[in-house]
């Protein structure tokens, strides 16, 4: 399998809030905007692996600011590491100031990703080599949450986790 990087993997997704997408004080609801993530995270894991993907967790979501009614939302997801048959989409969720154009991050979220054949089985994904000095932050930091997601799970023996034993050392 050919090596790839997370710019081969990025997509993003431009929409506008609209008033049926939004609670009772105007701002997006949260599961809209889990959705809309579900949506660009699986794109850029097909982009990747070019395999059938299904979502394996949603391993982190901050709602940092709301969303008002009218905003247009961008939602950017590239794979920030891959494992054996799992990927790692890291999101950032953008607002466009309407005078401006500028763009303010307002939201960002980390899921999982397994790439399956046609009966549903897992499959091995190509591996991923970071580019950027974000991108190799991100790719770093996906090993401590995959060893912490697996300790906590009871999957791994916490001694074993030597990159999420190292942040404590």
């Amino acid at each position: 399998m050919d090596i790839k990087h997370p710019k081969d993997s990025k997509t993003e997704l431009t929409d506008l809030v609209l008033p049926s997408e939004t609670n009772p004080i105007n701002n997006l609801f949260g599961g809209e905007l889990l959705a809309r993530m579900d949506r660009a995270a699986s794109i850029a894991a097909r982009r990747h692996s070019r395999r059938i993907v299904v979502t394996a967790s949603v391993n982190h979501v901050a709602f940092n600011k709301a969303i008002p009614l009218g905003s247009v939302v961008t939602v950017q997801a590239k794979v920030s590491r891959t494992f054996k048959t799992s990927m790692e989409i890291y999101l950032d969720v953008w607002t466009e100031d309407r005078e401006s154009g500028r763009r303010l991050k307002a939201n960002e979220a980390i899921y999982t990703f397994v790439a399956v054949d046609d009966m549903g089985n897992p499959v091995p994904v190509p591996k991923i080599e970071p580019e950027t000095d974000l991108e190799k932050e991100r790719y770093e930091a996906a090993l401590r949450r995959k060893q912490l997601s697996l300790v906590l799970a009871k999957k791994m023996d916490p001694h074993e986790a030597t990159e999420l034993k190292a942040l404590f050392q």
